[in-house]
């Protein structure tokens, strides 16, 4: 009952505060965050008709985490649904520390009445990222929340501090429960476009088309600062705010040469941080989040209101761009503030990763297929199934031999006839290599990734003869010769040639990616971060039917200076439930 709830929350705390004592002699320096959440359902209406949410603390969205770079974070979930339960951190690197990632590869999940205390540390990181629940299309119902990693006083910001610094989470939203839109996945169905957009968990109108209340005040003449993360679950969202421009300072935890833009693309899965001047007339003004790539346009709207005021905003609302040659010339722009420090002292130019030999190519491709009658998607032809125990759990007590097979796509994507095979995904990569992993998108639909435990940088792409004739007629003169040159290679299709138009220099260093349709995008990144890591689509529908795959990083060593032991709070199940653990890393 209630009092037994209440018992087990002070055990939680107690066992934190072991933690915390245990390690302060070490880290004494690494301040500690404590939070408690309570997940349950409730009813919300972001579209305006009741639908069961899942709530954080009696909130949607959940509350928003801010810490400093180092901070160490600990979190006692406690799970009131009717499910299974995890939370993952999207963009955190979780460095040495595969163990709190919050995915079905990683952790066992909380049981339903039970709690699991998630212990991390935001380490040499910065940046605007997001939380969200990993499991099933738990996604879709809410669960998710703002996570902001700000900088040691001690290292220099690029900008002076702003007078407030906002979250505005966007995303799609379907008018059906998570519940309902898993079954229409298990009986092989698509669960279609969605229905709808949100900023904030909701849509910015009532039932009677009146404005909400402002999600958030500026004062004249003031600077201000908003982080803008898709948390969708299928939709790329194109985010402005009517009348003023937005000049970007960092996306996914890297800080960018400050350039200002009227409006932002901000695809699935990414973050965006900008600094608005509240510079206008005083008055109310439209934040507006609009679909992109879609026939119907989807379109959210949130009041900013200046303070003191009482003028309505303007009806008539910016415009979104159209077409993919917008697009990818925004994306082009971006380049990495090669002068500025991020997590530590030294510039993030200080990282040259242009002058690092490749020591492996790893080329993925993403198909759709029909297997036993219900739609399946893969990554070179094998279509991830998750298995009654982590992945990582099999690995450390060394059964993984009976539950899964290493490397069964190879680092070719395999040819287009072959069947898609069902199956645990995983691949291995050696510890501490510099590797150049290529995704190509031979369909027509934008396909958007994330990987877990790095980041890495985008240092080529291609558009293929699908976007020739818009980008041709549209793009800028830069563009167009890009495209010249880049069409005598066929479509979609990457070859060594390929590094020859590399961005070897500033490319914006992230953990999301897109690829736009018959395309390809290359990412170049080192694998010196231990542990069992998802690359996933961040397109959820395709996620949840198998657009998957872990990467396993072993260091040689097995040293603590490489990677953390089995933390003895992590949850097991399955087929380590009761296996004796294996000698801890020293």
């Amino acid at each position: 009952g209630e009092r037994e709830r209440e018992r087990e929350m002070v055990r939680a705390v107690f066992i934190a505060l072991c933690l915390v004592l245990g390690l302060s002699g070490v880290r004494a320096e690494d301040p500690y965050l404590f939070f408690t959440w309570n997940v349950t359902y409730g009813t919300i209406a972001p579209l305006g008709v009741p639908q069961q949410g899942i709530l954080i603390n009696g909130q949607f969205p959940g509350p928003n985490i801010n810490s400093t770079s180092n901070n160490n974070i600990v979190i006692n979930v406690f799970n009131n649904l009717d499910q299974p339960f995890l939370l993952s951190w999207n963009g955190i690197q979780q460095r040495k520390n595969s163990w709190q990632d919050g995915l079905a590869g990683t952790n066992c999940p909380i049981q339903p009445g039970k709690n699991f205390t998630y212990h991390f540390q935001v380490k040499d990181q910065i940046g605007s990222f997001f939380y969200f629940p990993s499991l099933g299309m738990h996604k879709a119902a809410g669960g998710f929340g703002g996570l902001r990693i700000n900088s040691r006083l001690l290292i220099p910001v690029p900008f002076d501090p702003p007078a407030d610094d906002y979250t505005v989470l966007i995303g799609d939203w379907y008018a059906k429960d998570h519940k309902a839109l898993a079954g229409i996945l298990d009986a092989g169905r698509s669960i279609g476009l969605p229905d709808g957009v949100i900023i904030n968990g909701k849509t910015g109108k009532d039932r009677t088309g009146k404005d909400g209340k402002p999600l958030f005040v500026m004062e004249a003449g003031k600077v201000y600062r908003y982080r803008i993360c898709n948390t969708g679950i299928r939709a790329s969202l194109n985010f402005r705010i009517q009348g003023h421009s937005m000049e970007l300072v960092e996306t996914d935890g890297s800080h960018t040469m400050q350039n200002l833009y009227d409006s932002l693309d901000v695809h699935v899965g990414q973050c965006y941080s900008v600094l608005v001047t509240a510079n206008q007339a005083p008055g109310d003004y439209y934040l507006v989040a609009s679909t992109r790539f879609m026939k119907k346009e989807l379109t959210a709207t949130g009041i900013v209101r200046y303070a003191g005021s009482k003028v309505p905003p303007s009806a008539v609302l910016p415009k979104a761009p159209t077409g993919w040659a917008w697009s990818l010339n925004q994306w082009r722009s971006f380049r990495w503030n090669l002068t500025a420090s991020a997590a530590r002292p030294n510039p993030q130019g200080s990282y040259h990763y242009g002058s690092i030999d490749i020591t492996r190519t790893i080329k993925f491709a993403n198909s759709r297929a029909v297997v036993g009658g219900k739609s399946r998607f893969a990554l070179n032809g094998v279509s991830h199934v998750d298995v009654d125990t982590p992945l990582k759990h099999l690995e450390y007590f060394g059964v993984a031999d009976k539950f899964f097979k290493y490397n069964l796509t190879g680092d070719e994507p395999r040819a287009s006839s072959d069947p898609v095979t069902l199956a645990p995904n995983v691949i291995t990569v050696e510890f501490r290599t510099f590797v150049e992993v290529i995704f190509e998108n031979p369909e027509k639909q934008p396909q958007f990734y994330h990987l877990d435990g790095y980041s890495f940088f985008p240092a080529g792409y291609f558009i293929s003869l699908l976007c020739n004739s818009y980008l041709l007629a549209h793009g800028s003169d830069l563009t167009r010769h890009l495209l010249i040159m880049g069409s005598r290679m066929g479509p979609g299709k990457w070859t060594p040639e390929s590094r020859k138009r590399y961005n070897l220099l500033d490319a914006v260093s992230r953990h999301a990616i897109q690829v736009y349709p018959k395309s390809w995008t290359a990412i170049m990144l080192t694998f010196d971060n231990a542990g069992m890591w998802n690359l996933r689509s961040e397109l959820w529908e395709r996620r949840y039917l198998g657009q998957q795959l872990y990467i396993s990083v072993q260091s040689p060593a097995r040293s603590l200076r490489d990677e953390y032991n089995l933390p003895d709070t992590v949850l097991l199940c399955g087929a380590v439930a009761t296996l004796p653990k294996p000698p801890p890393y020293t």
